[in-house]
């Protein structure tokens, strides 16, 4: 055992254990058996720390050897070596800090361990002094915040790409199949199932569009203003050296925010970002259930589709199939919906020069951006790319309809064909309005 100290006294770590004092503080206090921060987001901070190591190994500001090794420890660390070292609760006091301490320890004890020193030895690396150095929670955090939600975006919107793509191959096969068209479930007007799925296809293009576009918002970051976004503690060479080794360690175009103190205490980004995420989960929910409904049956229900059977859909009912991938699909975005309200609370409760509430913001991000990916991606392969139509379903239910109606309103009025429709069946009616045409 080892013990490590702070001001607020002294803690008995595992000498096998990576991470510190503050973290085991932190790991006590906020004890929630809820889920452990994001390993997206620690990864992102560890990659602030790389930049920083570079920057002050390229300064000479310690004695060579000192940097490297932290900077060799954060590669160590995004390879997966030290996942398991990382135990805060995403949910946690602090706006943050708590990660920031455990990525400090982490990165200062296994930079120790790779000068063969034991950990804990923050004499030779400290995690605050050298891993932190010129940094604070409030710059690093967000930072690593926007780098992580940059990269997930752009998985997203591949996946909504591909997705686009399927709906719009399933809009040319089905162009020629004819069926009714609905409005408040109700009888409309004839329409093909092509044009109703190439309907879907444009829904998911703007989505697809907008997370393209919102990514430039996501690119400025206030590395180098510290605490408040007036740079204290942190030099200007570093802060401008830093943002550019960043930019090449990510590979995003990265950018000092023209105001820090702005991009340190609002957070309307991360809500735009997220009112993007809730927009696609609102198109994906309609689609869902747009096909469990024309998928309902198979013999009670309109079986205009068929989804592919994927498992027995009760323990009670013989044969039943369920449509679970639309399902699966409506509860994800019914969660992204919901991360959008309480990522909207907290950005709204930023007091002044800081965001207490910053965790949840970041967490809930990140939670939709990793469901919808996911889901987007099994939307398409185990729902859209594998139904089929029934056609004869689809012609039986628009000849069943009295949808032809309006091809003859202009000529006869509304309520001639309205009177002669309700007195009539469907095929009755046709034939009387038909003979009503060419007599006038």
């Amino acid at each position: 055992m080892r013990i490590e100290r702070d001001i607020l006294g002294t803690k008995k770590l595992s000498d096998d254990a990576a991470y510190g004092i503050n973290t085991i503080r932190a790991a006590e206090n906020f004890d929630l058996c809820h889920k452990k921060t994001n390993l997206r987001l620690i990864y992102a901070v560890v990659q602030v720390k790389k930049a920083a190591a570079i920057t002050y190994r390229d300064m000479q500001v310690r004695e060579p050897g000192i940097y490297e090794a932290i900077l060799s420890a954060c590669d160590e660390i995004l390879a997966g070596k030290y996942d398991t070292a990382f135990i805060t609760e995403a949910l946690q006091g602090g706006a943050g800090t708590s990660v920031n301490m455990n990525v400090n320890e982490v990165v200062a004890n296994a930079a120790l361990r790779i000068l063969g020193k034991p950990y804990g030895q923050y004499d030779l690396i400290h995690p605050l002094d050298d891993v932190n150095r010129g940094q604070s929670t409030n710059d690093v955090y967000p930072t690593a915040l926007r780098i992580a939600a940059i990269d997930m975006l752009r998985v997203l919107s591949e996946a909504c790409a591909a997705l686009q793509t399927a709906l719009q191959e399933k809009e040319n096969e089905y162009e020629q199949i004819h069926k009714l068209g609905r409005t408040e479930l109700m009888d409309a007007v004839p329409i093909t199932l092509g044009g109703e799925f190439g309907a879907y296809a444009q829904a998911i293009a703007r989505d697809r569009w907008r997370l393209y576009k919102v990514e430039e918002r996501l690119r400025q970051v206030n590395l180098g203003g510290t605490a408040v976004g007036t740079a204290d503690t942190a030099s200007r060479q570093y802060r401008f050296r830093v943002i550019e080794e960043l930019r090449r360690i990510t590979d995003i175009g990265l950018a000092a925010a023209e105001y820090p103190l702005d991009i340190t205490q609002n957070n309307d980004v991360f809500t735009e970002v997220s009112g993007l995420l809730k927009a696609l989960s609102v198109n994906m929910m309609k689609i869902a259930n747009d096909l469990r409904l024309m998928n309902s049956g198979p013999r009670g229900g309109l079986g205009e589709i068929r989804l592919q059977a994927l498992q027995q859909g009760s323990t009670i009912m013989p044969g039943k199939i369920n449509p679970v991938i639309p399902e699966m699909v409506m509860q994800c975005a019914m969660k992204v919906i919901a991360n959008d309200a309480a990522i909207t609370i907290a950005a709204a409760h930023g007091e002044f020069e800081l965001n207490a509430f910053f965790p949840l913001i970041a967490d809930s991000l990140l939670e939709s951006l990793q469901l919808l990916t996911r889901a987007v991606t099994i939307f398409r392969t185990k729902c859209i790319a594998v139904l089929t139509a029934d056609e004869a379903q689809c012609r039986q239910h628009l000849a069943a309809s009295a949808a032809f109606g309006t091809q003859y309103i202009q000529a006869l009025g509304y309520d001639t064909v309205s009177r002669i429709i309700k007195e009539n069946t469907p095929q009755q009616a046709k034939k009387i309005l038909d003979g009503m045409m060419k007599k006038s």
